[in-house]
């Protein structure tokens, strides 16, 4: 099944609503039809019950993932007078991931998937570090940078790095790419990360549309054009709708099989994507469309 390991959290918008980009990517593949798992620390606080509710509403395989006493994390949005995001995450359940066994999960090999705040917060960061560097499937990143989180830029370079060196799928967001090399261009970024282990290295670009780079060729799919409710979730979905198509090609047991696809394969695997990102644009939070909705 596709893993995906990291934060869960509640944004306040003011209302909570269930949010953090690993089980934002959890939801959009188990609404694909795909076996999802979240891996991760969910607080037994109020919080942390709406969390588990909307996972388990969604399909999601909660076998390997922990729950704790510690508070949840909360992103806090205030529009008045102006636009103000204030993160408070200090000692938080999503900080303190004990241990990620996935054979709680059945055979595998796994789809890994992490990123984002689980990347490189608290204990979790080690473990999540350790599960993707010993795992024998195909492992996925999405740095999904938050610049205003992190107050340690060394230690998210550190772990930035040990998923990179065991990533064979890459997205990241132009912006995101600007922040982590600003020296470089976002094909040169591309460049590089090929060089190691990733076969395919995706840069989106909002709703421009998106970049493949694979060893062999560069693939440009255009962004659909949708009236724009709102954005949140729109990576995290495009992220697992690939993740998904992968799942479906049989990849999953074989990640080597990436290697010889071609770019007609990986355009595919982009244009659904792009349709199911914008599809999440088109509604109020991170809301990704369910099979019927793609075609």
């Amino acid at each position: 099944m596709i893993v995906s390991c990291g934060e869960a959290l509640v944004d306040l918008v003011p209302e909570p609503v269930p949010g953090g980009g690993p089980m934002n990517v959890a939801i959009a593949a188990a609404r694909l039809g795909v076996p999802s798992a979240f891996v991760g620390r969910v607080s037994e606080d109020a919080y942390g019950e709406q969390i588990w509710e909307h996972l388990v509403a969604n399909g999601v395989d909660l076998r390997a993932c922990q729950r704790g006493s510690e508070p949840t994390a909360r992103a806090v949005v205030e529009h008045i007078p102006h636009l103000v995001f204030r993160f408070e995450g200090t000692d938080t359940a999503d900080t303190r991931l004990t241990d990620a066994d996935l054979s709680l999960l059945g055979n595998g090999p796994h789809i890994v998937h992490g990123g984002t705040l689980g990347m490189f917060r608290g204990r979790t960061a080690e473990t999540l570090a350790r599960l993707a560097e010993g795992h024998d499937g195909l492992v996925s990143l999405d740095p999904n940078v938050r610049p205003q989180i992190i107050d340690d830029r060394a230690r998210w370079d550190r772990f930035h790095q040990r998923w990179v060196d065991c990533a064979d799928v890459y997205r990241a967001s132009d912006e995101d790419l600007a922040w982590i090399w600003p020296d470089r261009t976002p094909e040169a970024c591309a460049t590089a990360l090929l060089e190691g282990r990733a076969r395919a290295v995706f840069v989106t670009r909002g709703g421009d549309g998106v970049t493949v780079f694979t060893r062999d060729d560069r693939i440009d799919v255009p962004g659909r054009k949708v009236e724009v409710v709102d954005t949140v979730g729109a990576g995290d979905t495009f992220v697992a709708t690939v993740l998904a198509s992968l799942w479906e090609r049989g990849v999953a047991s074989d990640r080597a099989a990436i290697g010889d696809w071609t770019s007609a394969d990986w355009r595919s695997i982009a244009e659904r994507a792009v349709a199911a990102a914008a599809i999440n644009c088109s509604r109020a939070g991170a809301d990704p469309p369910y099979p019927d909705e793609l075609g």
